[in-house]
């Protein structure tokens, strides 16, 4: 079983990863936990380049694009496909929807043509449901108590475009994507993840 966080940077998807994880092996799974860039060697040095603030170049949307792809392939390849084949629960932090938000509907590019380059270089293999964390961009951006890395740093209105875009592909995979409302109590929202989650587990 594959599944997958998502939202706006604040939107309390590490914390929600956790305490799902936990709940996952409590029940006896066996839970792999990756981050989408990341989680390999290949990975994280792009996802370096890609966040970095300080970087003296600058990266173009397609350029962008494509080293997130990169970045996602070696994860499919190396950590994603192996632990399923051994029967075990991904849980990934961000994944081929982000990169469709973030350089599509926020960053211009062809949205088709980047679903259509994910499914093939992640084999196809996509999360049962991808929990879409849903909070204003403006309370998502005052929960973040670190320095903002270089996605985060491109503005209000590219935020407002990324909430947008998450809601318009949820609406057209109401099946994958499953919008969990973000602006309530921890436990509310875990509540919730975890009454989606149960569905998609063969019945006892």
């Amino acid at each position: 079983m594959f599944f997958s966080f998502d939202g706006i940077d604040g939107s309390g998807k590490s914390t929600q990863i956790k305490l799902f994880c936990d709940w996952l092996a409590e029940r006896g799974h066996e839970v792999v936990t990756c981050r989408d860039p990341g989680a390999t060697p290949l990975g994280e040095a792009i996802r370096g380049l890609l966040l970095d603030p300080n970087h003296e170049f600058a990266i173009s949307r397609m350029s962008e694009m494509l080293l997130y792809m990169a970045a996602r392939a070696q994860l499919v390849e190396k950590v994603i496909a192996p632990a399923l084949a051994a029967s075990k629960v991904v849980v990934s932090d961000r994944y081929l929807l982000a990169n469709v938000v973030y350089q599509g509907h926020a960053g211009g590019l062809e949205i088709e043509k980047l679903w259509e380059i994910g499914h093939f270089i992640t084999r196809g293999i996509l999360p049962a449901v991808t929990f879409l964390l849903d909070m204003s961009p403006e309370s998502a951006t005052g929960r973040i108590g670190r320095e903002l890395d270089r996605m985060e740093l491109q503005g209000d209105e590219f935020r407002q475009k990324l909430r947008s875009g998450y809601l318009a592909e949820a609406a057209r995979q109401p099946d994958r994507i499953a919008i969990v409302r973000a602006d309530r109590s921890i436990d509310e929202v875990q509540a919730e993840i975890r009454q989606i989650a149960e569905r998609h587990f063969p019945q006892k």
